[in-house]
């Protein structure tokens, strides 16, 4: 009987200790409750040596833009407004004035800059153009062709610019061909309409009301931190709202210049960080998953870009394979003189980035969890997947030129990451598993509004 109580007390402390998983990443590191907002992470881990003989020859991207300011002024003014008159008032402590200074700050660097790229968005492309190019040098060798592509948005274009001039400092004899318009949007950023509004159906809003109400935040221990009276609180704080506007604030300084001056991260405790930061992920999965709430399709969002990959990967196959020029369709499209393809680099959001990875279930984010409680113990967490400057990258290796047997990994983040398909060389595994598996999945979809 004691040693069943005791088997039976130590499972319950070990889910304990998996649910906390989180919790503790947090507690190390405040700055990964950012979610969506966390400065993007040097990659530390070593990459695996490709099988025997093989050697990377094209690389197939797909990156968000770098650190940014907020894209809402509001999201600056107005806490700045409620703390200026709470202190016309009287009614701040010294916590509450050293914030408002704090936050006016970063309102003053962030003028007439919303939603711009930060220098370190700038830098961080910068960083993953070097890596990649130290990482796979044959890719870049020689005049070989840079294919990149951005969504319209300024932050995009400057960073795809930044990566850019980064690859060519380390090789001027690159052939670089860039673009960002209307024209390609249909795959960098598909607006699917119908998905959207499915996005946010009745039984998500009623999982999602069900889950607050099983884990209500109480903010007013942060409000009395900064505010002397707490009747003032009661009467003049929406203490939820203003919460939420300094726990994005407190993320949002990471990506600025700002945040070498100070942070924000001391007004939360770590729980009340950890709590916020639950709630972001439970959005994100509602909103961007396999969620069963709204029919588990919100990653088909992604499936313009998918087929996009597909087919220019193939293309590039067919180019990049000595034999080219005796194709007459290539040689009248192309000229005998078409250099070998070396990458394609395609830019945009992290709106796209989430959905694409649980799009072809990287690291098992394909997953259908029906208990939003369970996201964490399995797995399911959002600030590895999309920080600022987030990227997917394919990378393709062969024998030779003539290799029909091509072999490639996928890196999230510069990661190397698994794919749900089977393999004999982990991280490797072969392209033609990979057009028949997703071809297939992509085929299954059949949504209003494709």
């Amino acid at each position: 009987m004691r040693r069943q109580l005791f088997i039976v007390l130590l499972s319950v402390f070990c889910m304990g200790l998996s649910a906390q998983t989180a919790h503790e990443e947090l507690a190390a590191d405040p700055h990964l409750a950012g979610s969506n907002y966390l400065a993007y992470p040097t990659p530390t881990k070593p990459l695996t040596p490709a099988p025997k003989g093989y050697k990377p020859f094209y690389l197939s991207h797909y990156g968000r833009h770098g650190s940014r300011f907020l894209i809402n002024r509001h999201e600056y003014t107005t806490p700045v407004h409620i703390l200026q008159h709470a202190d016309s008032l009287g009614k701040l402590t010294e916590k509450g004035k050293e914030t408002l200074n704090k936050i006016r700050i970063m309102s003053l660097e962030a003028d007439m800059r919303l939603g711009e790229l930060t220098p370190l968005g700038a830098e961080q492309h910068r960083g993953i153009a070097r890596r990649m190019f130290e990482r796979f040098p044959e890719i870049f060798e020689g005049n070989v062709y840079i294919n990149a592509k951005s969504t319209i948005v300024i932050r995009c274009i400057l960073s795809m610019s930044n990566e850019l001039l980064e690859l060519y400092a380390r090789n001027p004899q690159l052939r670089i061909v860039h673009d960002a318009s209307m024209h390609d949007m249909y795959y960098l950023n598909l607006r699917d309409e119908v998905l959207n509004k499915q996005r946010e159906n009745d039984a998500t809003k009623e999982a999602i009301k069900a889950w607050e109400e099983r884990h209500p935040i109480d903010n007013t221990p942060l409000m009395l931190r900064l505010f002397n009276d707490p009747q003032y609180v009661r009467d003049s704080i929406n203490a939820d709202y203003m919460a939420s506007r300094l726990f994005d604030l407190a993320n949002i300084l990471q990506n600025t210049e700002a945040r070498r001056q100070f942070d924000l991260y001391d007004l939360f405790t770590p729980d009340e960080l950890y709590r916020h930061w639950q709630g972001s992920n439970r959005w994100w999965y509602t909103h961007y998953g396999a969620s069963p709430y709204n029919g588990g399709t919100q990653p088909f969002t992604q499936r313009n870009l998918l087929r996009k990959i597909i087919e220019e990967t193939d293309n590039c196959f067919r180019v990049n394979n000595v034999n080219y020029e005796n194709d007459s369709y290539i040689k009248e499209q192309l000229g005998t003189s078409m250099p070998r393809i070396g990458a394609t680099l395609r830019f945009g959001h992290e709106t796209v980035v989430m959905p694409l990875v649980c799009l072809l279930g990287i690291n098992g984010y394909d997953q259908v969890i029906d208990n939003l409680d369970d996201l964490e113990d399995k797995g399911w967490i959002c600030y590895r997947v999309f920080p600022m400057g987030a990227n997917l990258q394919f990378v393709f290796y062969r024998r030779d030129a003539n290799d029909q047997d091509i072999l490639f990994k996928v890196m999230l983040n510069e990661e190397e990451a698994t794919l749900p398909l089977p393999s004999e060389n982990k991280p490797y595994y072969r392209w033609s598993d990979f057009r028949e598996y997703y071809l297939k999945k992509l085929d299954s979809y059949n949504g209003a509004g494709q």
